[in-house]
């Protein structure tokens, strides 16, 4: 993509008018703008911008990060972007600073099914941790899942959630993703055939059995926060310098409020296979436990957290058949429903069906 191909969003004007709007151009106006870089991801596009000015701009940034969607995904999953751009023009500014990358606005267009993000740019002092799929060293990990601690606490049973800040579920709108679960996993186990074995086709019916009684976690309303939604570890950004705590989350069309351990076994349980799962895994909770208590979090001990990651492990057995029906790709959700079986067994979640 070359400037010229740019979309309009991205043009000189009106990026001086988004820049004025965000605070950091006063008086200058946006002159240039070139395409450092264009990557194609799963369902976006990131492609990092230098800007250049006329006039005086000593506050307004150089680089910037515009995210818009990828054309196969762009009229089936714009809902998501619809979500990040909204969490990013409300709750990300009421973030503690150095949780999330900066904003400088975003819209989406229901007409047209399209939506678009301007984010700081933090290409030279950070970097995704490794390349997909390789997961990344223990104090890398460790580092990643304290920045996950510190979202967490942030929020952690903060009064405006249900109110101002995001919804809680009601029980129509659970008892309805409920059938269409029920849908999609009729297909998906169709459609796999004997790859899905019997024992793991009766697992998912009790599972699909015990869904009201599981969802008296959620229901309970206590210990909840804002959950990242697609918390694996390339969603995070780790700073370049070693000596730097600064990690920062990303992609954020999936937020909600929700359980946090979901996250927790979101990133280890479902990613990691099972002989590094079982030399991190105890490490990492316990970090994530020491984390939320220095930011706060009271009345949540350790053994409270052990339930709650068991409970997530069992309800990600889900997570390969929604990804199977949103249509990504089986190297994703075929490789995730044999880890996050793995780790149901490992870790005996079979009794909580029980």
């Amino acid at each position: 993509m070359s400037s010229t191909d740019l979309p309009s969003v991205a043009e000189p004007a009106a990026l001086t008018a988004t820049m004025r709007e965000a605070g950091v151009l006063q008086s200058g106006a946006v002159s240039d703008v070139a395409v450092i870089s264009d990557r194609p991801m799963l369902v976006s596009r990131i492609i990092r911008l230098g800007l250049s000015y006329n006039g005086a701009a000593p506050d307004a940034p150089k680089a910037l990060i515009l995210k818009i969607p990828m054309p196969a995904f762009a009229k089936t999953l714009w809902r998501g972007g619809r979500h990040e751009v909204n969490f990013y023009r409300g709750l990300a500014r009421l973030m503690p600073t150095g949780l999330v990358p900066g904003s400088y606005g975003g819209a989406w267009d229901e007409a047209a099914l399209t939506w678009h993000l301007l984010l700081e740019d933090l290409t030279d002092t950070h970097q995704t941790a490794t390349p997909w799929p390789l997961p990344p060293a223990l104090p890398q990990a460790e580092g990643i899942v304290r920045a996950l601690a510190r979202l967490h606490a942030a929020w952690w049973d903060d009064p405006r959630l249900g109110v101002s800040i995001g919804s809680f579920a009601t029980a129509d709108e659970r008892a309805e993703r409920s059938r269409t679960f029920a849908g999609h996993y009729q297909r998906f186990a169709d459609q796999l055939g004997d790859r899905l074995s019997a024992d793991r086709r009766a697992v998912y019916e009790r599972l699909m059995a015990a869904t009201p009684r599981l969802s008296e976690r959620y229901l309970s309303r206590r210990n909840l926060s804002i959950a990242h939604g697609d918390a694996h570890v390339w969603n995070f950004l780790v700073p370049k310098a070693a000596d730097s705590d600064d990690v920062r989350a990303f992609d954020f069309d999936q937020w909600r409020i929700g359980v946090p351990a979901n996250d927790l076994a979101y990133m280890i349980a479902l990613q990691i296979y099972p002989d590094r799962r079982a030399r991190i895994e105890r490490p990492l909770l316990d970090s994530y436990h020491q984390t939320l208590v220095a930011g706060g979090v009271t009345g949540y001990d350790r053994a409270a957290l052990d339930q709650d990651y068991r409970l997530a492990v069992l309800w990600h057995i889900a997570q390969p058949v929604w990804q199977w029906a949103i249509q990504l790709p089986p190297v994703i959700w075929w490789n995730n429903l044999e880890r996050i079986f793995l780790a149901f067994d490992d870790l005996g979640c079979r009794e909580l069906l029980d």
